[in-house]
């Protein structure tokens, strides 16, 4: 059994990502095609989608549903899907975007969540400006910007979890700095 492991997304309560090693399945985005144990989930409205990204499966339940009613069951199906690396399809990307849309998804939801609370929480913001060829461009505003310990929250809070969850970041950027991580 290939190991996995649950991560909330913060704000979003119907949805889940599972955590899987790199390397796992291939592609990232949206699935056209899955295997049959998550294919019967999304028929019976248990699941609205599901997405991939380099190193999680990202389930979303459809709005009437539960993890505390569903979560086994998603769990078990994911496990047995995951033995079927070869029936997953992702849809193709016509904008030859995907990875950094993917980043800049991410980035979002990091700064959305705990990092950007923990700047908020000192009279700060981090706005997220561009991920382009992953780097992710960012603008400290409020006491951040110009903040000796900005350097600390950038490098160690905000690319610490984005690499956790796009191993492909390159760097993450001030907007305002040259200097880069990474």
């Amino acid at each position: 059994m290939i190991p996995t492991h649950p991560q909330t997304v913060p704000g979003r309560p119907g949805r889940l990502r599972w955590i899987v090693p790199t390397g796992t399945l291939s592609g990232t985005g949206p699935l056209v095609d899955v295997p049959a144990p998550l294919a019967a989930l999304l028929a019976d409205g248990t699941l609205a989608r599901i997405t991939l990204e380099p190193t999680a499966v990202v389930t979303c339940l459809a709005p009437d549903r539960t993890w505390a009613a569903e979560g086994a069951r998603v769990r078990t199906a994911l496990h047995t899907a995951l033995e079927d690396p070869a029936a997953w399809t992702t849809a193709p990307d016509p904008g030859g975007l995907g990875e950094d849309a993917l980043l800049y998804a991410a980035a979002q939801e990091v700064l959305d969540g705990e990092v950007g609370a923990f700047a908020r929480s000192h009279g700060g913001t981090i706005d997220l400006v561009d991920v382009t060829d992953g780097v992710v461009t960012v603008r400290l505003g409020g006491t951040c910007h110009g903040c000796p310990a900005s350097w600390f929250t950038l490098h160690q809070r905000l690319e610490h979890r984005l690499r956790r969850r796009h191993p492909a970041l390159r760097a993450v950027r001030n907007v305002t700095s040259s200097a880069a991580s990474g």
